[in-house]
């Protein structure tokens, strides 16, 4: 794989040096058998919960948080350097809901009580939070929601249905979007609202995949109560806040460094002497294909460094657009590895490994280790250009910037 070498200072190699040294003391060998077993786009419940709390003991579990808030307010660079190195070590991939979404949101939109209240509750991971955006009829077209809040003296009485609900199973909280008024465009009447999961009148049932893995849910919301103090923002003007949270959840953190990671997991079973996968890199239309996704990578790693360096200027640069060119281009790549390693397994890609990575049966693996996840993570992935904004909103967002609509 090409790489861009970064000139650091003197400060930021100490600090390079600090978090290589931390990773290889405390990702453990058992804790990197683990994460090499993940296939999702977050690892499960409970390896995402070890591996928080070691990096909450740290201080470091929340890099791009003011210290204010409890965070390690890492520099531009410092954040891009702890990344690149996790997605180095293979770290595993920590649900985004509660650091990356939620919490952002909080300090942004809450009050200094719900901020007091909710912060350090979610750097510790005492709160493991879920997202309830999407509805049956209401994915890329959010706005069309129909799960209901109705008012009630200060409670709001919440009816409806979310779906597609990543890890609600091991979430104690959940963050989500209802409609409290019926007047006006889409947009307006919509607003967001927390609580906890063992409210009375919440059902969560699983959604299996079919690469085996329970990852998602469904979760039904009958004459559910919720104190208005919930409330995060105005009433009715939780589009802003949804529009504020997706932003950080399509362009938020570094997509080359966890491309990056990907491809090493391909590079592994390449590299495998048992199974014979190496023979792919004989083939030329494979050797191709895995150039051009280098070399796509290599793309997104230099758009993400130009990015540094404006922030490090100081100057905003994740808007609309360059978050939905990120979350596009990393879609696409991310599926790509996923069809190599498929392709690179050759026969075992048509054995069914679930019951040997889910559980829920005795099958032992078929054919090597490293035939292990491949196609399960084929599978996955194949989400990846719905969730977050299909790639066709996000199309029609860099269309409609580029013709100024």
């Amino acid at each position: 794989m090409i790489s861009l070498d970064m000139a650091l200072s003197p400060e930021d190699a100490a600090f390079r040096d600090e978090v290589r040294a931390f990773l290889a003391e405390k990702f453990t060998p058992k804790l990197r058998e683990e994460a090499e077993r993940q296939i999702g786009i977050f690892a499960d419940g409970d390896l995402s919960r070890r591996w928080h709390r070691v990096l909450y003991e740290q201080g470091w579990i929340a890099p791009n948080w003011p210290k204010r808030f409890g965070g390690a307010e890492f520099t531009a660079t410092q954040q891009y350097i702890f990344a690149v190195e996790c997605a180095a070590a293979g770290t595993p991939a920590l649900p985004g809901m509660a650091i990356t979404m939620c919490g952002p949101v909080i300090m942004r939109y809450g009050t200094p009580e719900q901020q007091d209240f909710f912060l350090p509750r979610i750097l510790s991971c005492e709160h493991y939070w879920c997202q309830g955006y999407s509805e049956p009829q209401s994915g890329s077209d959010l706005a069309s929601l129909r799960c209901r809040a109705d008012r009630v003296g200060d409670e709001y009485v919440v009816n409806g249905q979310k779906i597609w609900t990543t890890h609600a199973q091991h979430a104690n909280w959940i963050f989500m979007l209802v409609r409290t008024s019926q007047e006006g465009p889409p947009q307006a009447g919509i607003s967001f609202i927390v609580l906890p999961m063992d409210t009375p009148g919440i059902t969560v049932r699983p959604i299996v995949s079919m690469s085996g893995e329970h990852e998602v849910n469904e979760v039904f919301f009958d004459n559910v109560k919720v104190p208005v103090a919930n409330l995060i923002g105005e009433e009715n003007k939780g589009w802003s806040v949804a529009k504020f949270l997706l932003l950080n959840e399509r362009g938020g953190g570094s997509a080359a460094t966890y491309l990056k990671s990907n491809l090493t997991q391909l590079r592994r079973v390449l590299a495998s002497d048992e199974g014979g996968f190496s023979k792919m890199l004989g083939r030329p239309a494979f050797v191709r294909r895995l150039a051009e996704l280098e070399i796509d990578i290599l793309a997104i790693e230099c758009s993400e460094r130009t990015a540094i360096q404006a922030l490090s200027r100081g100057e905003a640069v994740l808007d609309d657009a360059m978050a939905s060119i990120q979350k596009l281009k990393t879609s696409e790549a991310l599926q790509t590895i996923s069809e190599l390693g498929v392709e690179a397994i050759g026969q075992y890609a048509m054995a069914n490994q679930g019951p040997a990575l889910f559980g829920g049966g005795n099958q032992a693996t078929v054919g090597p280790a490293r035939a292990l996840t491949p196609v399960a993570t084929y599978l996955n992935m194949r989400a990846f250009t719905i969730f977050g904004g299909s790639s066709e909103v996000q199309r029609n967002i860099l269309a409609r910037t580029a013709l100024k609509l």
